[in-house]
């Protein structure tokens, strides 16, 4: 068995990170959840959803409850520089929360069309980077990706190379973590980075 069959065997053993589940807001709330930072969906059954966002408290208008929400880079502005930023009151019926389930499917294929219902947003389940690194080149940088290893999964980070060769012949991307990539973007300081096998890693 050479190395890269090796590689390829080990792949097809390895346990994809939880999925993200979309949970509708409102039972979040009910069940003592926190919004404020979360990661959140918007849209409307049958419309689309909108993602790269996160959430904060509940307000109430009136008869109205409604979420505030903003874009990702702006939350990590407003948590970085510790300042007011504006943030789009969503009713809380068209916001979901990106929660991870250990108990959702986690079997990934690439190679079939699935279709899926428009009722909500859809589970995501992860797809290993290997797989997007092979079938389409140039498409790993910027993705959200969780590591996974003998410590368990490490969430939180942002490909800032795609795959290429390390030291010892093997593929590897760099990463940073979420919080420095977007730092990153505001104010031009470039993040720490460190090299990853591919083949820990997953597109989230």
């Amino acid at each position: 068995m050479t190395e890269a069959d090796f590689a390829a065997w080990a792949a097809e053993w390895r346990t994809p990170p939880a999925p993200i589940v979309p949970v509708p807001a409102l039972t979040v709330i009910s069940s003592g959840g926190v919004l404020r930072g979360a990661r959140v969906m918007i849209g409307l059954p049958g419309h689309g959803w909108r993602t790269g966002l996160r959430g904060d408290t509940m307000i109430r208008q009136g008869a109205r409850s409604l979420i505030p929400v903003l874009a990702e880079a702006e939350w990590y502005r407003a948590e970085r520089e510790r300042v007011e930023v504006f943030a789009a009151l969503v009713p809380v019926e068209r916001v979901w929360v990106e929660t991870i389930s250990t108990s959702a499917e986690r079997a990934t294929s690439a190679d079939s069309l699935t279709l899926v219902s428009l009722d909500s947003p859809p589970t995501r389940v992860a797809v290993p980077a290997e797989v997007i690194a092979a079938q389409a080149p140039g498409q790993l940088t910027g993705r959200r990706l969780v590591q996974t290893g003998n410590d368990g999964e490490q969430r939180g980070l942002r490909a800032v190379t795609e795959a290429h060769s390390g030291p010892e012949g093997n593929a590897q991307v760099r990463v940073a973590l979420e919080h420095e990539w977007y730092r990153w973007a505001a104010t031009g300081q470039a993040p720490a980075t460190r090299a990853v096998p591919i083949a820990e890693l997953w597109i989230e």
